[in-house]
């Protein structure tokens, strides 16, 4: 299984905290002291302690700075997951947050080390997303690239990397707002985009390349369907979808249906005056290219 990234969508990542601790959306996450012992009656884990108290979720962990990085998602899912202490993607969201902010000191501080630790990660080939990065980007053709539902923006900081015009999108105002100060940060600005990626205010052929990679399985049919008659109605050249393939959909990052190869097959078949290819590599792929 591979794990999308996912983004502070409903809060500021960047509201002011207290060192050591972070507050918002009904959760409290706290860095834990050396020789502070975890708070008795808490659901604890290797990494985490959790407990809700009058209603708000408390966490309590000991990850370091190093640690920070896009592979916390799964760490979550694998420890607190199992719990049943966090209430859906809002509380995963929030946690997520929480536990970036509380480690180190200063927002954008914070983020920059998450997105520095990340990008070293994947672009070493040690994230469990890097096939998925690397096979993507060798799908990429032409200058021009439009990334939908970009979430924290890691591909598109990784194609501004490799010289390409990358302009991001997300539905998130917050996200989006995080991206451009830390990819400017880090010296690989991108243009951002709020937006739904079913209503793209850009003109028709914006993009030598669309992708669309990770996002489908977070949408119903016809929305899905939607997103992908605009990544068309973008593209010049080609549209590149990628999905995972799941069992059950992973409730906690958001997602709401499965694919698997006819699935993909039939979105392909949907749509004429295109070349439809569709293949299996750490999930599944579709590939647009116009005629």
């Amino acid at each position: 299984m591979t794990v999308a990234a996912l983004g502070p969508a409903r809060i500021d990542p960047l509201a002011s905290a207290q060192a050591g601790s972070w507050s918002g959306a009904g959760v409290q996450v706290r860095r834990r002291r050396d020789g502070h012992r975890w708070h008795p009656g808490s659901v604890c884990t290797p990494r985490f302690c959790a407990r809700r108290d009058d209603g708000l979720l408390i966490i309590e962990h000991d990850l370091s700075a190093d640690e920070l990085s896009d592979g916390l998602a799964v760490l979550l899912t694998e420890e607190l997951g199992q719990t049943g202490i966090l209430c859906g993607q809002a509380d995963f969201e929030a946690v997520f947050t929480g536990i970036v902010r509380s480690t180190v000191p200063g927002g954008l501080a914070a983020w920059v080390r998450f997105y520095r630790n990340s990008l070293y990660a994947l672009e070493s080939g040690g994230a469990a997303f890097s096939p998925i990065h690397d096979r993507a980007a060798g799908l990429v053709t032409g200058a021009r690239l439009l990334d939908l539902g970009s979430c924290f923006g890691f591909f598109p900081l990784r194609m501004r990397r490799l010289g390409h015009q990358v302009v991001a999108t997300d539905l998130s105002g917050p996200t989006m707002a995080l991206l451009d100060r830390v990819s400017t940060a880090l010296d690989r600005p991108v243009q951002t985009l709020v937006c739904d990626a079913a209503r793209v205010p850009l003109p028709a052929g914006a993009a030598d390349t669309v992708t669309v990679l990770h996002l489908l399985e977070h949408l119903g049919p016809d929305a899905g369907a939607a997103v992908l008659d605009e990544a068309l109605r973008l593209a010049r050249r080609r549209v590149v979808i990628a999905v995972p393939f799941e069992d059950e959909p992973q409730i906690c990052y958001g997602h709401v249906r499965t694919f698997d190869m006819a699935a993909l097959r039939e979105l392909g078949a949907r749509h004429h005056g295109v070349h439809a290819s569709v293949f299996e590599h750490h999930g599944g792929w579709l590939v647009l290219d116009r005629d």
